[in-house]
């Protein structure tokens, strides 16, 4: 399929680019090209290939949501390098330095 330089033009006014003469030219080979690939896979016959929205076989992978004890407070602030009152300690994000 041979686009004009009208329908590169129009394009390129979509997409709000401003493109020289020669790369409109270079844009319109470029773009006939790709067309001419999407005929070709037009031709292909795929009526006995049914709709699928995923071609692969995902299933979520998810444990039962169980209650567990969770870390000792002691142990989830061992490597911390500031801790106040039992809580991680950070500087304030609009503190002066």
């Amino acid at each position: 399929m041979s686009l004009t330089l009208e329908d590169v033009e129009h394009v390129a006014r979509l997409a709000r680019l401003r493109l020289s003469p020669a790369e409109l030219e270079k844009m319109r080979d470029q773009l006939s090209n790709i067309l001419d690939h999407f005929q070709m896979l037009q031709q292909i016959d795929v009526s006995a290939v049914p709709p699928t929205a995923q071609v692969t076989d995902l299933t979520n992978v998810m444990r039962p949501d169980e209650v567990r004890p969770s870390l000792p407070r002691e142990q989830a602030l061992a490597n911390a390098p500031e801790q106040q009152d039992g809580m991680f300690r950070v500087r304030a994000i609009f503190e002066e330095a």
